[in-house]
Formats: structure tokens, C-alpha cells, sequence
């Protein structure tokens, strides 16, 4: 079954480079690992508790492939980049059938 990665990030570098350069790096660990993008930062409404200036969603074949990505040495390098340029909140659920 299919799972969804769900990120809650609020980006607290300055100039964002150091995020950015995580978000470029964390796209293609990612998308090496079946995943795809189904939200982005973009329009948000918060309707019940801490609200995150970014949420990202990507869908991925499964919770294991998606724990793959994870803990893979392209996307555990891309959130080093993320590690002092953000607070972050992920979760992997898996989607119903």
C-alpha cells in the first residue's frame, strides 16, 4: 500500500541557503525512492494547532520505501543541510485502500 510523507517545517536561517540547499538535495533522494510530490509549501490554512510556515506531502509506493528514503545516505546528507536551518516535524502514515 501506498504511504504519505508529511512534513511540517519552519525554516529559521536567515538567508534559507542552508534549507534550500536541503530541499534541492532532498528532491532527488526522493524522487530515487518512488516519491512524489503531492504538496509543496504552498497555500495553507491552519485550522487546529501549531501552524508551520511550509508543509510538504509526498506520496511514496509504500511506508518502507518511504523509510528507505529516510535513512538513504543522499537524503541523510540533504538534512544536514536542513538539521540548523529548520525545526521539523515528519511522519509516514499509510493511505487506505
Amino acid at each position: 500500500m501506498s504511504a504519505l510523507w508529511i512534513a511540517h517545517v519552519t525554516v529559521t536561517d536567515a538567508d534559507a541557503e542552508a534549507y534550500g540547499q536541503y530541499a534541492s538535495r532532498a528532491t532527488h533522494a526522493i524522487a530515487d525512492h518512488g516519491g512524489v510530490f503531492l504538496a509543496r509549501a504552498g497555500r495553507a490554512v491552519q485550522l487546529e494547532g501549531q501552524g508551520h510556515a511550509r508543509n510538504v506531502v509526498a506520496r511514496f509506493p509504500s511506508v518502507e520505501a518511504a523509510v528507505a528514503c529516510y535513512n538513504s545516505p543522499a537524503y541523510q546528507e540533504a538534512l544536514s543541510f536542513a538539521k540548523n536551518a529548520a525545526t521539523r516535524e515528519l511522519v509516514v502514515v499509510e493511505e487506505v485502500e
